[in-house]
């Protein structure tokens, strides 16, 4: 028992490094090519963050932990929401925008719904694995269209800065590759700690005689959800409201249609009762923060306290 506790600790210190590595360097390539705030957030740095879940989730599906895989990214959203985006919202109140409200948001709360629909009956069949990863290719789509049109309003200053840059691209591309070579040791301690993650986690369910899926919404979730936490709080107090919360909503789109829609492709994703009680719970939280990021534009403290509440009572819940 003591060496499986100590091989998760590891393995969530792995995952937390690996995580820091891929979300830096990615991010670096990211702004050599112009990309906002926003979109950085929703994309390469909220699928550097979800890293940690989508080794975990796909692993233990290649292995056929189907509870593993599920719980994972839905205490994974939940933590997200609750503890990460309420607390943070708690030390420091977060800013919204509309089209963050509209859009990403709303994609968010339409996706949560359809998992729960999939999930009714306690399955994700490949076929609805499918629709959830097609879900998340038009949602690139559209990202990219957008950031497209993004840089082509920062063409004419683009090609001022590369004119004026002359002998300093070699300097440039230096700094590009030796980014990539690390982006490549982050994803690389990544995946090997969430093997050792989900085997020794799987181990201490089944010594302590509890079930897989609550050792995945907890314990599970909590490890692999520490990237996002360290990205959004650090992104928050620096004052960058747009990639702490585009982290968190990316992160979690990312996990419910990309992750689980694979996972789901891989094989059926069998799950306990239990986790009807735990995914209307990720779709109530997603309505609340839909609802709070509208009123005043801002993600308030009293509201942040409210869904990080929620978060501890849910925790309780399922570990009594």
């Amino acid at each position: 028992m003591l060496t499986e506790v100590m091989l998760v600790l590891i393995s969530m210190i792995a995952l937390w490094l690996g995580a820091r590595l891929t979300v830096d360097n990615a991010s670096r390539i990211a702004k050599s090519m112009g990309i906002s705030e926003v979109i950085i957030g929703l994309t390469v740095v909220a699928f550097g963050t979800s890293a940690p879940e989508f080794a975990v989730s796909i692993g233990a599906a290649l292995k056929g932990y189907s509870s593993i895989s599920v719980a994972n990214i839905v205490g994974s959203n939940i933590f997200n929401l609750g503890f990460i985006l309420g607390g943070i919202a708690v030390i420091t109140h977060i800013k919204t925008t509309r089209e963050m409200v509209y859009r990403d948001c709303m994609f968010l709360a339409i996706t949560t719904l359809l998992l729960s629909f999939f999930l009714y009956d306690l399955e994700l069949s490949q076929i609805e694995g499918a629709f959830l990863f097609l879900l998340l290719f038009l949602y690139l789509c559209y990202l990219l269209k957008k950031r497209k049109a993004e840089v082509r309003g920062l063409e004419e200053v683009e090609n001022d800065e590369e004119s004026s840059a002359g002998d300093g691209s070699d300097d440039s591309i230096a700094q590009i590759t030796g980014s990539a070579a690390l982006l490549i040791c982050g994803l690389s301690a990544v995946v090997t700690g969430s093997h050792f993650l989900v085997e020794s986690a799987r181990t201490l369910a089944r010594a302590a005689g509890i079930s897989e899926w609550i050792v995945g919404v907890t314990i599970v979730a909590a490890g692999t959800s520490a990237p996002e936490f360290v990205t959004s709080l650090v992104a928050a107090l620096k004052g960058h409201h747009e990639i702490s919360a585009g982290t968190l909503i990316g992160s979690d789109i990312f996990n419910c249609v990309g992750v689980l829609g694979l996972a789901g492709m891989i094989r059926p994703l069998i799950v306990v009762p239990h986790a009807r009680v735990s995914v209307c719970m990720l779709s109530l939280m997603v309505f609340l923060i839909l609802v709070f990021m509208r009123t005043g534009w801002k993600l308030s403290r009293a509201e942040g306290a409210f869904l990080l509440s929620i978060a501890i009572i849910r925790w309780i819940f399922d570990l009594t």
